[in-house]
């Protein structure tokens, strides 16, 4: 794949899934953390089985390499790595605004590149160095709430924890890039939903009118499904790393959304966050 090509399917992966965090604090209201969590990753499996039934030249001409019984262990801790991180995160988004929890999703990257080089030896170079600096400051000043109490917020400890088990996600991902990634996302959507949905039952509630339900499972396909599909097929040419790198995009749409729809207030942290993120 060539380089470019793979830029661009980073960058879209990045502003598909960065209409999550602004929407899902809208859906919220409505559906308990744990049910939305599924019905997101139910709604990226279903919306990519869907296309791929509707898309009868993929099936009969698609050259993409299917998945065998020696990648299983890597595809049952990407379940496993996704049914904890969306509850992380939508605990964290139902504890703090959006705006902070999009930016806090940039420590993503951070946690993706240091798995990367501990785990899989891949090479970090100085301005990846500089940029994690940048988005470990930065993290830090949006989780602190009183800084001379050091008081630590919640929501974005729920947040980052969310981010470190993407991080270890993405590098999972890595050693199925080369796979079919409609196949990956479906997978995931299927068995990280009804995961989630599992817990949901036992420790959460299943409730929710047909309309919220139906706009959780739309923004699963947008925002998880297309989006891992493009992240899937980036990881190709780029890896893991770098590939979380222009990830950072991401954030930035979901704050840029909050302001807008929400209207969330602009705190000094938040500035000083944004500020120290936009840098990387």
């Amino acid at each position: 794949m060539k380089k470019n090509t793979a830029v661009v399917y980073a960058i879209l992966a990045a502003l598909l899934f960065g209409i999550n965090a602004p929407f899902s604090k809208l859906l919220l209201t409505e559906i308990q953390p744990l049910f939305l969590a599924a019905l997101l990753y139910l709604g990226a499996g279903l919306g990519m089985t869907v296309l791929t039934v509707l898309n009868k030249t993929r099936r009969i001409a698609s050259k993409e390499a299917r998945l065998t019984k020696k990648e299983m262990p890597s595809v049952l801790l990407m379940i496993l790595l996704d049914i904890a991180a969306p509850i992380f995160l939508l605990l964290g988004i139902s504890l703090t605004n959006s705006s902070t929890a999009a930016l806090l999703g940039n420590f993503e990257i951070a946690a993706t590149s240091m798995i990367a080089m501990i785990f899989f030896s891949e090479a970090i170079g100085r301005r990846m160095w500089i940029a994690i600096a940048f988005i470990s400051l930065a993290s830090i000043l949006l989780t602190i709430t009183d800084a001379a109490a050091i008081n630590l917020s919640v929501g974005a400890v729920f947040v980052l924890l969310s981010c470190v088990c993407w991080g270890f996600e993405n590098n999972c991902t890595r050693n199925l890039s080369i796979k079919d990634p409609v196949q990956v996302v479906i997978l995931k959507g299927f068995g990280s939903g009804l995961g989630a949905l599992l817990i949901a039952a036992i420790w959460g509630d299943l409730s929710g009118s047909l309309l919220y339900i139906i706009l959780a499972m739309t923004l699963g396909f947008v925002a998880y499904g297309l989006s891992i599909f493009f992240y899937v097929k980036a990881q190709r040419g780029l890896g893991a790393a770098r590939t979380s790198a222009y990830y950072a995009a991401a954030p930035f749409m979901g704050v840029l959304i909050s302001w807008l729809v929400l209207k969330e207030p602009i705190t000094f942290s938040f500035l000083a966050g944004a500020i120290g993120k936009s840098r990387t």
